[in-house]
């Protein structure tokens, strides 16, 4: 795993870059995508550096608790009630462009399915 010092989204997380923040906790951060793919678009990150799900493990299982409530917790305050999606790309063909853990929590309009 990488320590993550050239990581945008860990300098993002150490205020070291400004975000526009929806939600944070201790182990979290949730801002607003710089390209959003919805009228709501929110990322949600943990402040530690995990790369992907690839790099998962049993040391992490706190960690999955607490990004899924930030996930509910940025959708919250999005006012997403109508519902929304919660979705991670893992690696380049999964189309993951940051390599630093991500969800991306989508609303504010209908979701199709499939979605690529």
């Amino acid at each position: 795993m990488s320590d993550g010092h050239d990581c945008v989204f860990c300098k993002i997380a150490a205020g070291e870059i400004p975000a526009d923040i929806v939600a944070e906790g201790e182990e979290w951060l949730a801002f607003r995508d710089l390209d959003p793919q919805a009228p709501a678009h929110v990322l949600v990150i943990p402040r530690q550096h995990v790369v992907s799900l690839d790099e998962w493990g049993p040391q992490h299982a706190g960690l999955a608790n607490a990004l899924l409530d930030g996930c509910r917790r940025a959708a919250a305050a999005c006012d997403l009630s109508g519902g929304y999606r919660v979705v991670t790309n893992v690696g380049p063909d999964g189309g993951q462009v940051v390599m630093h853990l991500h969800l991306h929590v989508l609303g504010g309009r209908r979701m199709n399915w499939p979605p690529g």
